[in-house]
């Protein structure tokens, strides 16, 4: 509590992903590997978050943040073993940084890193404990995405005033201890902006992660 499908020639630094178990080393030789672009510009670019496609409220209105990166990707699935499968067994992140079990959120996940900070991307694979109890934290299998927000209460605010839905609980720590934040799936009446069918949560940034991703301020 996330890189694009191609990199710029330009981009001067690139980390290898792989496992850090010997025994994966000798058994499995992957003759790939997964990049993440240091290049603060691309990475803004491809993690920005789309604006109103309003001409006239893009023209007159400022907006008091930014979007600065995917900060996570969120994947849940009552089967575990076809998550290992593939992000363990396959792209070799077999060595998660930690694992938690929340009961009161019915979840086990796995947290791996990919890439290098502050530009590393984190990646939560979400197995249900009672997948017939709720939350069901792998429906839908993309459970939710994270962005880093320069400055979240100012984002908040104006996302307020442009008819964004919230979900309950406001602005409150998350577990990775920045200050989160989620955008409901599915707007109403009243704020009829959404995500969508996607559960987006707005991670405040820290200034290390500021500073190296390019915020205007």
């Amino acid at each position: 509590m996330f890189a694009a499908s191609s990199l710029s020639k330009t981009a001067t630094k690139a980390l290898f992903l792989r496992s850090s178990s010997a025994a994966v080393q000798q058994s499995c030789s992957r003759p790939f590997a997964l990049l993440v672009s240091s290049s603060s510009s691309s990475l803004r670019q491809n993690a920005r978050f789309l604006s109103s496609s309003s001409s006239s409220s893009s023209s007159s209105t400022q907006r008091p943040f930014e979007i600065l990166g995917i900060q996570q990707i969120a994947i849940g699935s009552a089967n575990k073993s076809g998550l290992d499968a593939l992000w363990k067994g396959i792209f070799g992140f077999d060595q998660p940084v930690a694992t938690m079990r929340m009961e009161a959120e019915n979840v086990v996940e796995d947290i791996l890193k990919v890439g290098t900070a502050p530009f590393e991307v984190e990646v939560d694979l979400m197995v249900p404990i009672d997948e017939n109890k709720s939350p069901k934290v792998h429906v839908p299998p993309l459970n939710h995405i994270g962005l880093w927000v320069d400055d979240l209460p100012q984002a908040v605010e104006w996302m307020k005033s442009q008819g964004v839905r919230f979900t309950p609980g406001g602005i409150r720590p998350g577990a990775a201890g920045h200050d989160i934040t989620f955008i409901h799936p599915k707007g109403n009446d009243e704020f009829p902006i959404s995500g969508n069918g996607v559960l987006i949560e707005l991670v405040q940034a820290p200034p290390e992660v500021i500073s190296a991703m390019g915020s205007k301020k």
